[in-house]
């Protein structure tokens, strides 16, 4: 299916490695022009190469932490110098931190919340007059699958992905009158880095997905109707869908990526 996705300018927070690069190939592979963002130069500097071996030669990366106000800033001000518009802006990144109610510190929370909320709020923030210029604009926005089924030493986590939900809510509300449309992905257990290293913590195979899903139903008690985790690849189709000119009535949707769960 061809996305109408040729010569649109697609923004990708978290897009150096992960879901959020998967989801930067699919739209380099679609032929959108891609803006990527992370903290570290060297990750991007090597997705930066596959998105152009995917076709977008305009490809670039620019390093941003996305707790940090300034960071963002100055990324967008090289987001507009390079672009006069952003069609799709995708908020990705997200930091699992771990503890429970008793362990926690109050700034390990804010550091939760910094990431997997906050961070997004600042890129929809400085996206917005790009969003506006473009001829059609979308919002995909990371929530998580565990805001609906918890586990004690996520809580800072899922609390911060359900705020990212209810975020997303709101902004698809806001927006619709502006015809920028903004949908929410909510991950399963991805072979992430994090769960990879997580895996490996625990003596689990981070390459072999059957045996990752094994070691989440015996540790969190949570496995998925398919008998693995997903990887990486399986969620970029589905974003770029969300981000593109072909989705063109869901709006305020929260859609789950999770091999099959009883949580609707």
């Amino acid at each position: 299916m061809d996305l109408g996705l040729k010569d649109a300018v697609v923004i990708v927070q978290g897009g150096s490695r992960g879901m959020g690069l998967a989801a930067a190939e699919c739209f380099a592979a679609d032929g959108a022009k891609v803006g990527i963002l992370g903290r570290t130069q060297a990750d991007l500097d090597i997705a930066v190469e596959r998105l152009k071996g995917l076709g977008a030669a305009d490809a670039a990366g620019f390093a941003c932490d996305i707790g940090v106000q300034a960071d963002v800033d100055a990324a967008f001000a090289g987001i507009s110098a390079r672009w006069p518009h952003i069609n799709t802006l995708v908020n990705a990144a997200g930091g699992e931190v771990v503890g429970d109610i008793e362990t926690l510190t109050d700034e390990q929370w804010m550091e939760s919340v910094n990431l997997s909320a906050m961070g997004a709020v600042r890129c929809v923030r400085a996206a917005l007059p790009l969003l506006r210029k473009a001829e059609w604009a979308r919002i995909v926005n990371f929530s998580a699958h565990s805001i609906k089924r918890q586990s004690p030493g996520l809580i800072a986590y899922t609390a911060s992905k359900a705020m990212m939900a209810s975020i997303s809510k709101n902004l698809s509300l806001t927006l619709a009158p502006e015809n920028i449309l903004v949908n929410t992905v909510l991950p399963g257990s991805f072979a992430s880095p994090a769960l990879k290293k997580w895996a490996a913590g625990h003596g689990i195979d981070p390459d072999d997905l059957h045996a990752i899903m094994r070691g989440i139903d015996e540790h969190f008690g949570h496995p998925a109707h398919l008998p693995r985790a997903g990887d990486p690849g399986e969620m970029g189709p589905v974003v770029a869908f969300f981000g593109s000119r072909v989705n063109s009535y869901m709006t305020g949707a929260f859609v789950n990526v999770d091999g099959g769960s009883d949580y609707s």
